[in-house]
């Protein structure tokens, strides 16, 4: 006799998904206090990150680096800027495009930022051990190959055109 999906219990899926809604919403709780969401964080520290590459990236590349939809990048950007965390600037070779760059401000916000979020980290992954555990390595690399492997069925793929005999 077949099991129905109830009697299996919930796919991995189920809580790769309530875990992500969970430490977002932890996340924010953390960094309300210093006026930020878990969106602008992210754009925030992926800015950083770049620019410790020596790069000033566009509104577009840094959508393409954060995992956030362009527009939205586009939306936290202004609203980043408002708040002098960030600068854009128009980009001579392309107007539309803006290039971005953290404020002192900024820096200061993300560092103080980064230190939150690395506590909550550390308390969330405390199943794991403590940051030295080879659980927490195991499970940081397991994740970061589910989502490379995610990111390469996004990308498009080429179809070889073929010829019907008739």
């Amino acid at each position: 006799m077949a099991t129905s999906t109830t009697e299996r219990g919930p796919l991995t899926g189920y809580y790769i998904w309530r875990l992500a809604l969970k430490w977002r919403a932890e996340v924010d709780r953390v960094l309300a206090p210093l006026d930020l969401t878990q969106a602008e964080y992210s754009l925030l520290a992926s800015l950083a990150g770049l620019s410790r590459a020596g790069k000033k990236p566009s509104q577009r590349e840094l959508s393409d680096f954060s995992g956030l939809e362009p527009m939205y990048v586009s939306k936290l950007a202004r609203a980043l800027e408002e708040d002098g965390l960030l600068e854009r600037a128009t980009n001579s070779a392309d107007p539309r495009a803006f290039r971005l760059t953290l404020t002192d401000r900024g820096a200061a916000i993300l560092d103080a930022a980064y230190a939150s979020v690395r506590q909550l980290q550390d308390r969330l992954l405390l199943p794991l051990g403590d940051w030295e555990d080879p659980r927490r390595t195991e499970f940081k690399q397991t994740l970061e190959a589910l989502l490379r492997h995610a990111e390469e069925l996004d990308a498009p793929v080429l179809v070889a055109a073929t010829t019907q005999e008739t």
